[in-house]
Order: structure tokens, then C-alpha cells, then sequence
């Protein structure tokens, strides 16, 4: 697994993962907007996410983005990594989720991914589980989880 952002469309099955190995998505600022879409289309209106006054009384003294925003922005960022990957299957899991830190609007954040470890479940397929760290412009780590997804294994060789 390559240690910077692949933009490549290449095919790594369950056996190209190694433990240890890391990869770095693109990075990407969130905006207003961002917020606004997000609370519309979850109806978390909540106002520590929407009102600029009450905001302002709380501890971060401006709008937080939505815990749940940044790790689905952080899972858009991770696809960027494996884009278009016909090996990858599906999301298997998330264990260990923790918001460590507020993302604020105007913050740039990235997500870097590490192999922990694999685990074959039969011939055809294997899970993947990586350590998932989300950080923001100064690399102060806003997010943390572990991912499991689900890839093919590499194919048997075509027997003449």
C-alpha cells in the first residue's frame, strides 16, 4: 500500500495489505456549507453546529462541525485512497470511534489510514482492519477510529 494518495484506479486485493503499512488521503477544508447541508439532510439542527450566537457562549466560542459529518467526510477521504478498487466489497465495521478535538469551519483535514491487521474469512474474501486518523490543518488529530472493510482475495491462477 502506497504511502501517499493513489490516484490510480489499480486493483489491491486482502493479500497486497501488510500490517504496518499507511497510507495519506487528499486534503480537504470544510466550509459553511458543509454544515448546513449536513443538518438539513439529518435534521441535527442542533445549535452548537448552526447558531453563531449561542456558539459563541460555549466553550469552542464558534460553530463545531458534526462529529458525524467529519467521519463521513473522513470515509469519503479514505475512498480517494483505493479510488475505484474493484476488490474492495464493503464496509465490514467501525470499532473504537473517538472524537478527540472540534473541526471548525475553514479547517483543512486529511485522513490517514494504517494496516492493523488481516484476517481471512474464506477463499474468496478477507477483512482489512486499519487504524483511521483523522487531523486537521496543524495535525492536531481531531478523529480516531478503527475501519474493517471487506476485499477479495487475489484470484487462482487460470490453470492451462
Amino acid at each position: 500500500m502506497p504511502a501517499d494518495p493513489v490516484e490510480t484506479c489499480q486493483t489491491l486485493y486482502f493479500e497486497d495489505f501488510e500490517p504496518g503499512r499507511n497510507a495519506l488521503s487528499p486534503r480537504r477544508t470544510l466550509t459553511d456549507a458543509d454544515l448546513v447541508l449536513f443538518a438539513g439532510l439529518t435534521g441535527d439542527h442542533s445549535p452548537q453546529h448552526t447558531d453563531d450566537v449561542h456558539a459563541a457562549g460555549t466553550p469552542f466560542k464558534r460553530r463545531i462541525a458534526h462529529g458525524a459529518l467529519i467521519f463521513s467526510i473522513a470515509s469519503g477521504l479514505s475512498t480517494r485512497i483505493f479510488p475505484s478498487n474493484p476488490a474492495m466489497i464493503a464496509l465490514f465495521g467501525v470499532d473504537n470511534l473517538r472524537f478527540l478535538r472540534p473541526v471548525f469551519v475553514g479547517d483543512t483535514i486529511r485522513a490517514s489510514k494504517e494496516v492493523v491487521e488481516t484476517e481471512a474469512k474464506d477463499v474468496k474474501r478477507g477483512i482489512v482492519r486499519f487504524r483511521t486518523t483523522v487531523s486537521n490543518q496543524h495535525d492536531q488529530v481531531a478523529l480516531t477510529y478503527e475501519d474493517l472493510v471487506l476485499f477479495a482475495r487475489r484470484p487462482a491462477p487460470q490453470k492451462p
